[in-house]
């Protein structure tokens, strides 16, 4: 029977790109959680190549964890079925009837198809919600908006928060040598199910769990510090950069990924990245090459 290290070699040698030896070395035995969401989720391609990295990442010797998104399967859900979308403050506003179809197509779609594609390369992924073993408590999202000078409460409905999270479940699939993928939904106190937004229930998942790396996929290489030329991607900056960054060169979207970057980062997280998911094998290359094209967050002490 081959040696555990003889198949690693053979896996590195198999890799699509050229690896950094001290890098992969590093890596071995570490834990990666990757926040997989965006067009990297809708392409075909781009799926293949995600579910590649993650697979590779597990033959040598890493702890890969999945946490997705799932906002086109959403959209296209609810047009289905003849609920329109409101936005309020970059959330969607989330009634009794939404939810049920929002768990739907994050649970019964996204979440099934990434747990087949992965089995159906070789390893063994386990789909799971906030929901299961009670693992992620949620509580009510409470939305301000500044209106005509005044700070207003707005009611979103079923859109929450992370209030705590409960790992002991993740533990166990991954002492087994399952990888876990789980959709961002959780119950609160007043049992009720919530959606919460993906990037920061990765970010608290990846720091509940003390991972050694966070990963947020985007359709960007990183950040910019001008978000309309590629030539200015920030490789790397510290917590404090990156708060005197918000609203400048952090805007809309990037913002909540910054934001769960850092949450994942304070509750013991050595490293954030935000990498360009629709680039081939982008994973990869940002953990086990020194030709990085992503962007690094760190505490300040990495």
């Amino acid at each position: 029977m081959e040696s555990e290290s003889g198949i690693k070699k053979q896996v590195k040698d198999q890799l699509p790109i050229e690896v950094d030896e001290a890098r992969l070395e590093q890596l071995k035995g570490k834990t990666v959680l990757i926040k997989y969401g965006g067009n990297a989720m809708t392409d075909d391609e781009c799926k293949k190549n995600v579910i590649s990295d993650i697979i590779r990442l597990k033959e040598l010797g890493v702890t890969p964890i999945v946490v997705h998104g799932g906002g086109p399967a959403i959209k296209k859900l609810l047009g289905d079925v003849g609920i329109e979308s409101e936005f309020i403050g970059g959330h969607r506003k989330t009634d009794k009837e939404a939810m049920h179809y929002v768990e739907m197509a994050l649970s019964g779609n996204v979440n099934s198809e990434i747990v087949k594609l992965i089995n159906a390369a070789g390893q063994k992924a386990v789909g799971l919600s906030g929901k299961d073993a009670g693992m992620v408590l949620a509580k009510k999202r409470i939305h301000r908006l500044n209106i005509d000078g005044k700070e207003q409460e707005v009611d979103l409905g079923h859109v929450g928060d992370v209030d705590k999270i409960d790992t002991q479940l993740i533990h166990c699939l991954i002492d087994n040598n399952y990888i876990p993928v789980i959709a961002p939904i959780g119950v609160g106190d007043d049992l009720k199910d919530y959606n919460i937004n993906a990037d920061m229930f990765a970010g608290h998942m990846a720091g509940a769990l003390k991972a050694d790396h966070f990963m947020a996929l985007t359709n960007v290489n990183g950040l910019m510090a001008d978000k309309d030329d590629p030539d200015t991607l920030i490789r790397q900056l510290t917590i404090d950069e990156a708060l005197d960054q918000m609203d400048k060169a952090i805007q809309g979207g990037m913002i909540p990924k910054v934001e769960a970057c850092i949450i994942a980062l304070k509750e013991g997280v050595k490293t954030s990245h935000i990498i360009n998911g629709m680039k081939p094998h982008s994973i990869l290359e940002e953990l086990l090459t020194e030709d990085r094209s992503g962007t690094i967050i760190s505490n300040g002490n990495s």
